[in-house]
């Protein structure tokens, strides 16, 4: 269908051959590929996307501050952007997690996620009785009420909470914001089942929703290796998901490192929730980069080492400092091993690809004059699907490393 057919529509108009990423399915439009805009599209509203030579090719949303400019809602020219569409994306979404709950033995996951789910820009993480939502784009944020009245409409959750406060928001020309949005949530944090265990999460406050949701396969291999542990390291311990489980697994003695007293007052919390005792867990209150050094120093040594630090880079440019920071921290652990000790470390910097951070590790092992074999390749749970045509959407990548004898 020509452009001359589409009279009173938002339509934008690629350069020439700048389709092919759109016929592959992959969902972004950089700005750098728009030959012309016509229809005055505001922030958030839905455009179609022509070729140069005026053939429909796609139904997206438009961003007029961001450098990715239009993500795609549809491929389907009989599609419709409309309350039915979400309510139908929503509906598989969350459908195809319905088994979740039984299998992992769980209550809380990942319901919805943006591109992989084919909602851009919509995150919702279910936590018990309470979902909890982040608009990151100004394409979810146009149809925001609409979202949040369909997912609280299906009756099977007591609130809705948003956690839209993250700096992505910025690049999308809105500001961040955090509140109640339908129904009640409780004062105190909530608690939730994963594996048997018990743990409870500050959905008002908490990294990213609340809890590390991706990292539930991760913690199972975790304690299995813990079991053989006698001094286990926690760096970015968080709310102690990592160290309950060492305890819990055995492990003589548990040092958990983190900036936040609030996050360790609740690592605390969900360690005695677990009916284990505090006494062989050690609770360090400061900046990891700082203590490990301070270790390195004292010739301190572990059996086990957790690194699971926050989104070094949060753009693409930002990849050569974070890649200076995870080979810094890689470093530092790997020197702190004991022979045969155990590194178990996470990205979750999108911009760091999977192979990056391999050679990263690998990188830090060299200057650190050590022998080390990786043992897994880890990465994130079926909840956090990744899309054959969106490999954006793999954010987390994890080794296990085993430290062998010296060169």
């Amino acid at each position: 269908m020509g452009a001359s057919e589409k009279t009173g529509r938002k339509l934008v108009t690629l350069h020439k051959g700048r389709e092919r990423s759109i016929i592959k399915r992959h969902p972004w439009i950089f700005s750098s590929a728009i030959a012309s805009v016509h229809g005055n599209p505001q922030s958030g509203d839905t455009v179609e996307i022509l070729t140069q030579d005026g053939q429909w090719v796609a139904r997206g949303a438009y961003s007029p501050q961001s450098k990715i400019r239009i993500r795609i809602w549809t491929y389907s020219e009989r599609i419709e952007v409309g309350e039915e569409f979400f309510q139908n994306r929503l509906e598989r979404a969350i459908g195809k997690r319905s088994n979740l709950l039984e299998a992992e033995d769980t209550n809380a996951y990942r319901e919805v996620y943006a591109e992989s789910d084919q909602i851009p820009g919509l995150i919702v993480d279910r936590y018990a009785d309470v979902r909890v939502i982040q608009f990151l784009t100004v394409g979810a944020e146009k149809w925001r009420d609409v979202i949040v009245k369909n997912l609280f409409d299906r009756g099977d959750v007591s609130g809705i909470f948003e956690r839209s406060d993250v700096k992505v928001r910025e690049l999308e020309g809105m500001s961040k914001r955090a509140g109640l949005l339908a129904g009640s949530i409780p004062n105190n944090p909530i608690e939730i089942i994963e594996s048997g265990h018990r743990f409870r999460v500050n959905i008002r406050e908490g990294h990213k929703t609340g809890f590390y949701l991706d990292q539930r396969n991760n913690r199972k291999l975790f304690r299995k290796m813990a079991a053989h542990a006698n001094v286990v390291l926690d760096c970015f311990s968080y709310t102690g998901a990592f160290s309950m489980l060492a305890l819990e697994a055995g492990a003589g003695e548990v040092v958990a490192i983190d900036s936040s007293s609030s996050s360790l007052a609740l690592a605390e919390q969900n360690i005695k929730l677990n009916d284990l005792s505090v006494e062989r867990w050690e609770a360090v209150n400061d900046d990891v980069f700082r203590v490990l050094r301070a270790y390195r120093d004292r010739d301190k040594s572990f059996d086990l080492i957790v690194l699971d630090p926050p989104k070094f880079a949060a753009t693409p440019s930002h990849v050569e400092r974070a890649t200076r920071g995870y080979k810094d921290i890689n470093l530092l652990a790997i020197k702190l091993l004991r022979p045969e000790g155990i590194l178990f470390t996470f990205s979750c910097s999108g911009g760091i690809s999977a192979e990056l951070f391999q050679k990263i590790v690998s990188g830090a092992a060299l200057d650190a004059g050590k022998s080390v074999s990786i043992l897994h390749w880890l990465d994130q749970p079926q909840d956090h699907p990744v899309k054959l045509n969106f490999p954006e959407g793999r954010y987390l990548k994890g080794l296990v490393c085993r430290v062998e004898e010296n060169f």
